[in-house]
């Protein structure tokens, strides 16, 4: 099923957030035209490694969308943007407030002449503050968001990109709905800093609620119900048995059923992490795996990402695609209309990400714009 089948979006993003947004609703069915500019295309093109020419990372967050090439800062650029949005139904931009405004791609602009349109902005930090033109990227967001402060360390996962993004895409959904009613397209605008600051929810919990909270969840790595555990073969293992039920079943088959009751005894915790630990150390990751068979006490091998991709329920769902040499992980959403026997959910069919404006020609023959105009503006350097 493709509900945004009729749907089109322009993509004036470049590198991560607005490039995910965009690959969540082409994977819906919606038909994503990246906009880039003619001198060299979007940046995130040439992040390394670069197999075959183009960036793995590109790749993989863009599959499923055409490629236009339009220099927005031409000042040619805003007659054809205008004849393409004149058929489009969300723009997705990711430019610093300033910097929208003077390529003239912000909301009040581009609304103004496109009241149907629905335009999404995905910036660092909103469009009003102290900060509203600072450059930042990922880490920045997390750090000042206080989430490096949760997670200690250097993160390995973008989370405050891709939490815009899903913010972003939930919005659109948000704001095409209500122009289905109301006929008048919306303004989204999301922050990647209060993206990342809403993470935040659990973790900070005890401090946003219940400052005197006596005992918080124990998802900190301070408690032995839920943690990571070294195996003999240096591999580790997740226990995450939160719940008294499933900290009794791991304690029952390892033998210890004196730490059942002694699961959020905060004063003993160091103790049992150490008896759990060394009894861990003493078999690989595999024979604990096996071990625990059919035991509920959510316990799980830490993967490789070679591992995760193969993992049996990963194939069983076809959630990893592999399409000319390449694997892509598929977006893990599902729309079946009507009854499973009417219509089971399907992913849309997964196509590489698309070379650098080879469907400038289609897109501007379809918005109006003739072989000898696209001809006269590819000669000036406009597309």
């Amino acid at each position: 099923m493709t509900p945004l089948a009729n749907v089109r979006v322009i993509d004036l993003t470049r590198l991560l957030p607005g490039a995910y947004a965009t690959l969540l609703l082409a994977d819906l069915g919606a038909d994503v035209i990246k906009i880039e500019d003619p001198r060299g295309g979007d940046p995130g093109r040439r992040l390394p490694p670069v197999p075959g020419g183009t960036s793995a990372y590109f790749q993989v967050l863009n599959r499923n969308k055409r490629s236009v090439t339009l220099n927005l800062r031409s000042p040619d650029a805003a007659p054809v943007l205008d004849a393409v949005l004149a058929q489009t139904d969300i723009v997705v931009e990711s430019f610093r407030p300033p910097t929208a405004r003077r390529l003239g791609v912000d909301a009040a602009t581009l609304r103004a002449r496109h009241p149907r349109l629905i335009h999404a902005s995905i910036n660092g930090f909103g469009d009003a503050g102290p900060s509203v033109a600072r450059a930042a990227h990922d880490i920045n967001f997390q750090a000042i968001s206080g989430l490096l402060a949760v997670e200690t360390q250097v993160p390995r996962m973008l989370i405050g990109d891709i939490g815009a993004a899903m913010n972003a895409a939930a919005g659109i959904l948000a704001a095409l709905y209500e122009r289905e009613r109301t006929g008048v397209g919306a303004a989204v605008e999301v922050s990647i800093h209060e993206a990342a600051l809403s993470w935040l929810l659990f973790p900070a919990a005890r401090r946003l609620m219940a400052e005197d909270a006596a005992v918080g969840l124990p998802v900190d790595g301070s408690h032995a119900c839920y943690n990571i555990y070294k195996t003999a073969d240096d591999r580790y293992l997740a226990l995450g048995a939160l719940e008294p039920k499933f900290w009794e079943a791991f304690c029952k088959r390892i033998g210890r059923l004196d730490l059942v009751p002694l699961q959020y005894v905060e004063a003993v915790q160091p103790q049992i992490l150490g008896e759990v630990s060394a009894l861990l150390r003493t078999r690989t990751r595999d024979e604990w795996v096996a071990f625990f068979a059919g035991v509920d006490a959510c316990l799980t091998p830490v993967n490789s990402v070679d591992e995760a991709l193969v993992d049996p329920q990963v194939v069983a769902r076809g959630a990893a695609t592999r399409r000319g040499g390449s694997t892509y992980i598929a977006t893990p959403i599902r729309i079946t209309a009507g009854s499973d026997d009417e219509h089971h959910a399907e992913r849309v069919d997964i196509h590489a990400a698309p070379a650098l404006g080879v469907h400038t020609d289609d897109v501007l023959e379809s918005a109006g714009i003739d072989a000898v105009a696209r001809a006269d503006l590819r000669a000036r350097g406009v597309i």
